[in-house]
């Protein structure tokens, strides 16, 4: 039985379904809009804010603008702009406060992890401010250890790049055959730790990498955290 010094996660379609909340707040948003007077099919509104999510990327910080910019001057003209851009912002944020959990046994799990004589870790991409605020909502970090959460704009390293788990393991003076990663993206979490010496395991959960396979198999593959469990009970002692 192997023997584990610490454990990392993966935020984003491993702890909660990015894509399933991504889904309702843009929703949410667009539906305020109309509410604030924006002209606009639905579903054209929709379809618009979607194609800016994906030309300008999911971190462009004037998603609601462009959509107006997109549907033309005459579906907000005799209304205050702003205040329609305004709706929709306020809608996205109501919605991280309503929607935004992890999953049940996620939560379960990690609580019961919280018990155990082992470091708990998160090394996830993305703007820092934005996935710290995720760990913040999610309602986990006081089943995390402070000293062991990594965003990549802080460590200097983004995922794929091998450094960025070296690097964490460097931070921690820890050795990567003793530590474990959680993850769901084959090519950015998993090849990457394999090729450090990690152990590994990959989630699938319908998120959008679930049918991509990476270069390498991950050790292990589960469908949920009761897995996780199971297999931390019966192949590293915990």
């Amino acid at each position: 039985m192997s023997s584990l010094d610490a454990i990392f996660f993966d935020i984003d379609d491993t702890l909660f379904s990015t894509s399933v909340f991504a889904d309702q707040a843009r929703r949410a948003a667009i539906d305020a809009m109309l509410r604030a007077g924006l002209r606009a099919e639905r579903d054209v509104a929709l379809r618009e804010l979607q194609d800016v999510i994906a030309e300008f990327s999911s971190n462009y910080g004037n998603h609601f603008d462009k959509v107006l910019d997109r549907l033309g001057n005459e579906s907000w003209e005799g209304q205050n702009r702003a205040v329609i851009v305004a709706a929709g912002v306020v809608a996205y944020h109501d919605t991280k406060w309503s929607k935004l959990k992890v999953w049940d046994d996620v939560y379960e799990v990690l609580k019961w992890l919280a018990e155990q004589p082992i470091p708990r870790g998160i090394i996830s991409a993305g703007i820092t401010i934005k996935q710290a605020e995720k760990v913040v909502r999610l309602g986990v970090l006081e089943f995390l250890t402070p000293s062991a959460i990594f965003f990549t704009d802080q460590v200097g390293f983004s995922k794929p790049n091998p450094k960025l788990y070296r690097r964490v393991l460097e931070h921690l003076d820890l050795e990567p055959a003793r530590c474990l990663y959680v993850g769901d993206n084959p090519t950015h979490d998993i090849d990457p730790c394999n090729d450090e010496g990690w152990n590994t395991v990959r989630i699938r959960r319908g998120g959008r990498y679930s049918t991509v396979d990476g270069r390498t198999k991950p050790d292990h593959e589960i469908s949920d955290f009761f897995q996780l469990r199971k297999l931390l009970q019966n192949e590293f002692g915990l």
